[in-house]
């Protein structure tokens, strides 16, 4: 199967395909995810397909020759990786929630640390309350694996839900663009590291 930069002419993929290429290397820049973990997918513009980081891909190595085109019953359209196993979750939060363009999956270390902790994330913080609203944690799977897909989608069948921990995994978030799912990612992220803080700060000697 053709790889995507055989698909130059397609405007509307290759636009998707290059936002999303600069939102994962800006994620890695900013340590959301190192090697290849975590996954990074966006809705093509009036169409149902996605574009989404295969496995084996770092964030910092997306480029238009190893993204994979996909429709949102995950047949392979265009590109010859191999797809990720976060790719069900992905198309599944799609298939439910018309408003979500982008979605962003990360083993942050504060976030991901408080999905191993057992405890649920506080929001400390106006700014956290105000924008996440509630991050719910998604238990790991049988024999304590990693999620099933239909466990996180069927958190995400709230219309209102930006982001949710998954336990001993990591963290996901999304949004009406790539870039504002991102944003989630990286609230969540410095949401878990400054209750860690506070936690911490609260429990020292006065």
């Amino acid at each position: 199967m053709a790889t995507l930069s055989a698909y130059a002419s397609d405007s509307v993929t290759v636009a998707a395909t290059s936002e999303l290429i600069g939102i994962a290397r800006r994620a890695a820049a900013g340590r959301l995810q190192t090697g290849t973990g975590g996954n990074i997918s966006i809705r093509v513009a009036g169409r149902n397909e996605v574009v989404i980081k295969p496995s084996g891909v770092g964030f910092a190595e997306c480029d238009h020759d190893n993204l994979l085109v996909v429709d949102l019953d995950g047949n392979i359209l265009k590109g010859d990786a191999k797809p990720s196993k976060d790719m069900a979750f992905h198309l599944g939060i799609y298939r439910v929630r018309d408003d979500v363009g982008g979605i962003v999956h990360v083993h942050s270390p504060w976030a991901t640390g408080w999905a191993a902790s057992g405890h649920a994330l506080a929001l400390p913080t106006v700014h956290s309350r105000d924008k996440l609203k509630r991050i719910p944690i998604v238990p790991t799977g049988p024999g304590g694996g990693a999620q099933r897909p239909e466990d996180i989608v069927a958190e995400f069948r709230d219309p209102a839900l930006r982001a949710a921990l998954l336990a001993e995994h990591g963290s996901v978030g999304v949004g009406k663009t790539l870039l504002a799912a991102l944003h989630v990612a990286e609230l969540i992220e410095e949401t878990a590291q400054v209750a860690a803080l506070a936690r911490l700060l609260r429990a020292a000697p006065a």
